[in-house]
């Protein structure tokens, strides 16, 4: 087995993309050799669980933590901006994005609040060597059995994808007794869509192998991703099935994956390069990010489910549902509609469900934020808690989620919103 790496290690080489935490667990690649991670956690630092440090040690550590990767996440700005340059278009969207989180910031304060000093909110926990290989894990409040489990991956054009982005979603689900860890990977331009469908499956797979330890129920595994999340993750779920299906070495199986639950995804880039380009993401800033021209259709789920070679690979898949608003203007709700028509044509059990007049943020923000019936919210939770009867009792009993965010700032947003 191999020795676990200690953090200084899992730093070198990039002491400005990685920051270390006094509390965080540390998951080495030996996992997948049948190393216990409670083996691992002793020989670190102890049970993952153990009461946390004082409350003036723990204060400073989560303000050195924010102000790291407040570092990280400007630096890798600038560096973005030297690529994209700055034209009439990008000034504008910025100054839109400026307005859009100061009309939400209200929801957003109470929500980092939660993600920075919550007790029951692990962060960056590592999962790989690579820079950004870090996930977040929020746990339920009653620790009591083992729960279902939620991967979910954040999206963000490729570009400012971030494992808080989850935070919502993590909490919110962490509320009905479900576990969730957002899993960071690497943007452009720290990576291409290679790496980042890489950094997505060594998430997944550590997930599946250990979750057991952390409370999670290994036989309830479900996989979700938005936007350009949402293309990664399936990315990643189809050429796992297509590997396991040919016998090559995996490290985690699609069968582990009880659903797949895709939310605004774009899944055809060949159909997406002007789409984009026209709205700001550049024709040579996304084939840079694609790897190529030639290799859009390597990474258009759509295209891969349709390939011969993944014929033999689609009894592998879990049941996989797709959202999407029909006034989407970031991805059109068309994208979403046709990789659900050739997944039901080569035989996946597949569907789709479509939200007349919502856009690309109002599934994942504005309506979470608005508080009280969320149809896309009780559509999970409902799917997830099927057969659990004392579940789905709690949560018809549960309250009404509060509203975060003035219904006067939602509409302000949703009208100024760039997404």
């Amino acid at each position: 087995m191999e020795s676990p790496l200690s953090p200084a290690d899992r730093l070198s080489g990039d002491s400005g993309d990685e920051i270390t935490e006094e509390n965080e667990t540390l998951v080495s690649a030996s996992s997948f050799k049948g190393a216990s991670l409670n083996q691992q956690q002793r020989r670190r630092r102890g049970n993952k669980f153990a009461a946390p440090p004082c409350r003036q040690q723990s204060f400073s550590r989560e303000i050195g933590h924010a102000a790291a990767e407040t570092y990280l996440l400007t630096r890798l700005s600038f560096k973005l901006l030297s690529y994209l340059g700055v034209g009439y278009r990008w000034i504008t969207r910025l100054l839109a994005l400026t307005l859009y989180a100061m009309f939400l910031m209200p929801g957003f304060i109470q929500v980092a609040f939660h993600y920075y000093f919550s007790s029951r909110v692990r962060r960056s926990i590592v999962y790989g060597d690579q820079p950004r290989n870090r996930l977040d894990l929020y746990l339920p409040r009653n620790s009591d059995g083992l729960k279902p489990v939620v991967i979910f991956v954040t999206g963000g054009a490729w570009i400012i994808g971030y494992k808080a982005w989850g935070a919502l979603l993590g909490m919110q689900l962490a509320e009905r007794d479900i576990i969730v860890a957002c899993l960071d990977y690497r943007n452009f331009p720290q990576g291409t869509i290679s790496d980042m469908v890489s950094d997505v499956s060594h998430g997944i797979a550590v997930i599946c192998n250990n979750i057991a330890e952390l409370g999670g129920d290994p036989k309830k595994i479900y996989l979700m991703g938005q936007s350009a999340g949402a293309h990664i993750s399936s990315c990643a779920l189809l050429q796992q099935a297509v590997k396991e299906f040919k016998g090559e070495s995996i490290s985690w199986s699609a069968s582990q994956i009880n659903a797949y639950f895709g939310l605004s995804g774009g899944y055809n880039l060949l159909k997406l390069v002007d789409h984009f380009h026209n709205r700001g993401l550049y024709r040579s800033i996304f084939l840079s990010i694609m790897e190529g021209e030639k290799s859009l259709e390597k990474f258009s789920p759509e295209k891969i489910i349709g390939s011969p070679s993944a014929s033999g690979a689609v009894h592998l898949l879990p049941r996989i549902v797709l959202f999407h608003g029909t006034s989407d203007n970031s991805i059109p709700s068309d994208e979403s509609k046709m990789f659900a028509d050739i997944l039901q044509k080569v035989g996946a059990h597949a569907e789709l469900i479509l939200y007349e007049g919502k856009t690309h943020t109002d599934l994942f923000l504005q309506d979470p934020l608005r508080g009280g019936k969320d149809e896309l919210f009780d559509y999970l939770v409902e799917f997830i808690h099927a057969d659990d009867k004392e579940a789905l009792a709690r949560d018809a009993a549960a309250p009404p989620r509060r509203r975060r965010v003035p219904e006067l700032l939602l509409r302000l947003a949703g009208h100024i919103s760039p997404f």
